[in-house]
């Protein structure tokens, strides 16, 4: 199957309707037999019914129709597919993500359409964890930072307050990196010594080595893992302790939020560090080089058995403002 290899590309071969489909057929099925959602009967137990002019399939067996649209992020989409792909390709290759302005822009569809497209997409970027870290004597480097606006941007009446409590108002979000793998987040409610410990417990595998920075909550765990401090008040590195490829990566993250989204809600943050930990996992390096279209074809591939409608978003799931 033909991949466009840049966004001019994508942009292009994905005007035709019929393309859109049968490339998000393919990735969607990749045995090439579509599977009816409703009762999960496969053509290749009898043939579907192919509906030319409604651009969707027919179950044999239960009689219900169904387009590739149905069971995914863009079930229930008045949108074209050919804004939908081109979005993905955007949010999965554009380094520091893109906002839902400059998809508004250059679609010509609403900023608030787009907003809740670009939310869905993200939510198809999540895969699954695949087991503990650390495992095979590998070093995990261990590392919490906080999100949020900075001291030097608030009103005067606030910026007192702000600079004597750092991170006061802040949201922590703790990382695990496994040096040579992939790196994973999440958002958690403090930093207190039973917090990371435990998540620590739930990501990595016990006897892991684990390198993390000073931080007092972090003592305590030599009895399950071969722990490395680094204190960052003395040096960065020594030797192979340190924890800068983590360091990395929440550079990565602030310069997506501060220069991209500008302002998220804590809320739907999750979901921000979703889109970079899926574009940093599935970075190309040079053991294992991956191109634009690797990194888009395998996003499209995720997104069957996903949905999230505006009121989940919106936190009106109840019907409640």
């Amino acid at each position: 199957m033909y991949m466009p290899q840049t966004l001019t590309e994508a942009v292009r071969y994905y005007q035709d309707e019929q393309t859109c489909i049968d490339t998000v057929a393919a990735l969607r099925w990749p045995d090439g037999k579509p599977v009816c959602p409703k009762c999960g009967v496969a053509e290749g137990e009898r043939k579907h019914y192919w509906l030319d002019t409604q651009k969707r399939w027919k179950c044999y067996f239960c009689r219900k129709q169904f387009s590739v649209k149905v069971d995914s992020v863009f079930e229930d989409s008045p949108l074209g597919l050919d804004i939908w792909l081109v979005a993905l390709w955007m949010l999965c290759n554009c380094k520091n993500g893109v906002s839902s302005y400059e998809i508004a822009r250059e679609t010509g569809i609403a900023q608030k359409s787009a907003w809740h497209l670009l939310h869905r997409l993200r939510y198809g970027l999540q895969s699954e964890d695949g087991g503990k870290l650390g495992s095979g004597g590998k070093i995990v480097e261990v590392d919490e930072s906080f999100i949020g606006g900075k001291a030097r941007n608030m009103h005067p009446t606030k910026r007192k307050k702000a600079m004597e409590y750092r991170h006061k108002g802040k949201t922590v979000v703790m990382g695990f990196l496994e040096r040579g793998g992939k790196v994973r987040t999440e958002v958690i409610e403090d930093r207190d010594k039973k917090t990371l410990h435990g998540k620590i417990k739930q990501h990595i595998e016990p006897g892991a080595r684990i390198m993390t920075d000073e931080l007092v909550a972090y003592f305590g765990l030599d009895e399950d893992y071969a722990h490395k401090v680094i204190n960052h008040a003395e040096e960065y590195v020594r030797g192979h302790i340190h924890t800068n490829s983590m360091e990395n990566y929440w550079s990565l993250v602030k310069r997506q939020l501060n220069g991209t989204y500008i302002s998220v809600e804590p809320f739907h943050l999750f979901r921000y560090l979703d889109e970079q930990t899926f574009r940093y996992n599935h970075r190309s390096t040079k053991e294992h080089p991956v191109s634009n279209a690797d990194r888009f074809a395998l996003a499209l591939s995720q997104i069957a058995g996903k949905r999230l409608q505006f009121k989940e978003l919106t936190g009106k799931v109840d019907g409640s403002f």
